[in-house]
């Protein structure tokens, strides 16, 4: 039996979103359970309008609650009876075998980090996600924790952006590409070039530098940069995809013409909103720390926070972390990486 611990009490909308989906997510998957971490009393009203086996639900108290807006550091130190922090240490108590939390996401890390501590031979965690692209999804990292990188610290997001994207697609030598501003391996600084070489000489299935472009064709299953570049090619994918969604809006309701094109055309719209749905692909890995953590986005709604429940589930019964460690392990043995 896995168990998995929600922040109930985090993100934009709290436990009108997390619990709702926490109960949807144990009657789609057999051997879980969950444990809810909030306020009991508010915990034990929403739960009465819901139907759940008593059996594979479990409620902790916490008194405090991170805010969206709260300094990591203050969160840190000051909230130690947070439905956050809570979470975690369930984690680290071996309590849970993974948590999920839509709360503010550098308080998260940073409390994280400091309660598990990362896995041997990683030297800081990463954010890792899935983004829609031509040929299904690629896993994207590191996507804001880490804004400076090191060669090594670029060539590690590899080896874990590899090992997720298999745990996650059941798939073998995922193909890994590092974000550049050109493919030749003389683009970019000097941090880039270094990766280039430490890429090269490991034994990922590295495919070389990649642009922006080619994260939506698909060239590559992972993508690798630093956090600043990851973050600003995040937002500037949903923003463009909130524009287009606005622009087709716009056109199909502006005229009579435009409605029953819309109306012709329905099926395929759906088809394409499905694709590009951004709570199918909601849930970001936390990778790198000594436990399973996932963050969902602050504004989900409930079937965007199942996703990230289901991500969990997924990461905690493939066993990400031993996967990651043993690609670690065989990377420093029998890699040519100096």
């Amino acid at each position: 039996m896995f168990r998995i611990s929600v922040d109930c009490m985090g993100g934009d909308n709290g436990l009108s979103v997390t619990l709702p989906a926490a109960l949807n997510f144990l009657k789609k998957n057999k051997n879980v359970s969950v444990i809810l971490v909030g306020n009991p009393k508010l915990l034990k009203k929403e739960l009465k309008k819901h139907s759940f086996d008593p059996n594979l639900v479990s409620i902790v108290e916490s008194s405090e609650v991170v805010l969206m807006d709260e300094q990591p550091v203050q969160a840190l130190r000051r909230k130690k009876k947070s439905s956050m922090r809570i979470a975690i240490n369930l984690v680290k108590d071996r309590l849970a075998d993974g948590v999920v939390s839509a709360g503010n996401t550098g308080a998260l890390m940073a409390i994280s980090k400091f309660v598990l501590g990362t896995l041997n031979g990683i030297d800081r965690p990463a954010i890792a996600s899935f983004l829609p692209n031509s040929k299904g999804a690629a896993c994207m990292l590191d996507l804001g924790a880490n804004i400076d990188s090191t060669p090594e610290n670029l060539y590690q997001f590899a080896i874990m952006g590899s090992c997720l994207y298999a745990n996650q697609f059941s798939k073998d030598k995922p193909s890994v590409g590092l974000l550049n501003i050109g493919s030749e391996k003389i683009k970019g600084n000097e941090t880039l070039k270094l990766a280039v070489d430490y890429l090269s000489n490991s034994n990922l299935n590295f495919y070389g530098n990649v642009e922006g472009d080619d994260i939506f064709d698909g060239k590559t299953d992972v993508v690798v940069c630093d956090g600043f570049a990851g973050n600003v090619s995040l937002k500037t994918a949903e923003g463009v995809a909130l524009m287009i969604k606005d622009f087709l809006k716009k056109e199909f309701s502006s005229s009579i013409r435009g409605k029953i094109a819309s109306m012709l055309i329905y099926p395929e719209l759906i088809k394409f909103k499905r694709k590009i749905d951004p709570r199918i692909y909601n849930g970001a890995a936390l990778i790198g720390l000594n436990g399973v953590v996932f963050k969902s986005h602050g504004n989900t709604d409930i079937l965007g926070f199942e996703s990230a429940l289901d991500k969990a589930h997924k990461a905690i019964k493939n066993k990400l972390n031993d996967k990651i460690k043993a690609l670690v392990l065989t990377e420093v043995t029998n890699s040519n990486v100096q």
